[in-house]
């Protein structure tokens, strides 16, 4: 038997590096100067060093115009990056925020050159993609938000120090509660505080949906009443009491900031009811004002009707994205931005590794958090979870289900069209027509007829 061939693929010869940006100019940002680099055809000294002071960035950029450069690259380091790249684009200049990991897998750089130099020189060449950045409207509700999560981050280790307080002095009360942050928790708390210390008297603060009786809190509420945890209990009240107040104040300001913000698509005049919540089931992290409405008048479709997207995660999810789909050719580049998308380790035609690969993104992390929200949901991304956790995992189930959620969300940014969620039920219908269709195909292959059987 004669051994087939492999096809060879057509060769094509390699073109020769062009200049692509022949008025590039390249920077090297530090916490306390800049070097920058211009075309050596620009000006005799095509190095220069500047501090980060905004005048001396106000002098970078007028040396920059002065040299007649029309676009820059600049290393994303730390925070520093982040007001020498709004004065030159406020300048006029095309800046590209460059991954420094970008930069250190390109060889053939030499010691003797300088960061900025070389940065010059593969932007020059076409070597270098901007990463990617919202309008500035969004990047300014990033901003609030990203600060809003840092509040939230900060409070929630004083309620883990009340939890201590009171099991120090052996008030069992996270046993009889679920969550003492609740309605009963606190005023049992601040009663507390407040000096009572009446275990009969406290137990009166049990509202009536509380699932534990007062005989049960007046068990949990007995025990020994030290001065030095009290104390703790006291102040990690207060604690907690300032952050909620400095939440307050960013959810008002986050509110002036979208009703500022222009709509981004003619959207419906009324906004699409969703079916009823459970009760209880609000988030005491979720947003005061209305984001639902105004992410809504923004984009001109209803993320929160997809299964698992709350409002929070939402604006999370916008304000990171934007709403230009655009920017993403396609939905695969833009779920393989946000990290949802396997990486595959190929060599002489064979896949070594695939996995998904680490990242930090937050509108990655959104998505799992949504796909997290629906694992025993009645739709369909709870059926296509409930199918990848037997083949794969609860891990890998859990990221692909992020990735259908991404790519429903690129596709309603996108086409502007209303979701729709056909259910768990017609999910698996489809799903079992398709395994039919194969299981024919491959009967008909190997000569056989599939027919039904009747139980």
């Amino acid at each position: 038997m004669s051994r087939q061939r492999r096809s060879v693929p057509k060769i094509k010869p390699i073109e020769d590096l062009k200049i692509m940006h022949p008025h590039a100019a390249g920077l090297d940002i530090g916490a306390r100067e800049i070097w920058a680099c211009v075309p050596s055809a620009s000006t005799a000294e095509n190095v220069r060093a500047f501090g980060t002071f905004t005048i001396d960035l106000q002098a970078l950029a007028d040396w920059l115009v002065a040299c007649g450069v029309d676009t820059v690259a600049l290393e994303s380091t730390g925070v520093y990056w982040i007001p020498v790249f709004d004065l030159l684009e406020a300048r006029g200049l095309k800046v590209y925020l460059v991954n420094s990991w970008h930069l250190k897998h390109v060889p053939g750089r030499k010691s003797d050159v300088l960061d900025c130099q070389w940065i010059q020189q593969l932007h020059s060449l076409g070597l270098l993609r901007a990463s990617f950045r919202p309008d500035a409207e969004m990047i300014t509700l990033r901003s609030y938000l990203r600060h809003r999560a840092t509040l939230i981050e900060h409070r929630a280790p004083h309620i883990l120090h009340m939890q201590k307080a009171l099991q120090q002095m052996n008030l069992q009360l996270p046993l009889v509660l679920s969550d003492i942050m609740g309605e009963t928790g606190q005023k049992i708390i601040r009663a507390i505080v407040a000096g009572e210390r009446d275990p009969l008297k406290l137990a009166q603060f049990r509202s009536p949906n509380c699932k534990s009786s007062k005989d049960e809190i007046v068990k949990a509420l007995t025990g020994t009443w030290l001065p030095e945890h009290l104390f703790a209990l006291k102040q990690s009240l207060e604690l907690v009491d300032f952050y909620t107040r400095q939440l307050a104040e960013c959810d008002a300001e986050l509110d002036r900031q979208f009703a500022a913000v222009k709509p981004r698509w003619e959207s419906p005049a009324e906004l699409p009811a969703l079916p009823k919540a459970k009760a209880g089931s609000r988030s005491k992290n979720g947003p005061t004002y209305n984001a639902r409405s105004e992410l809504f008048r923004i984009t001109g479709v209803d993320l929160v009707a997809i299964k698992g997207i709350s409002a929070s995660l939402a604006q999370t999810i916008i304000t990171e994205v934007g709403t230009d789909m655009s920017r993403f050719p396609t939905e695969k580049h833009f779920c393989s931005w946000r990290g949802l998308s396997p990486h595959h380790e190929i060599s002489g035609g064979k896949i070594l590794r695939n996995r998904t690969l680490p990242t930090d993104n937050r509108a990655g992390q959104a998505f799992r958090q949504a796909a997290a929200c629906v694992m025993r949901s009645d739709s369909v991304f709870g059926a296509f979870y409930r199918r990848k956790k037997t083949q794969l995992g609860p891990m890998q189930a859990l990221v692909a289900t992020a990735h259908k959620i991404a790519r429903a969300v690129y596709h309603l940014l996108k086409y502007k069209t209303p979701y729709q969620d056909s259910g768990a039920e017609a999910y698996e219908q489809k799903y079992q027509e398709r395994e039919l269709a194969h299981l024919r195909k491959k009967a008909a292959k190997l000569g056989y007829t599939l027919a039904a059987t009747e139980v």
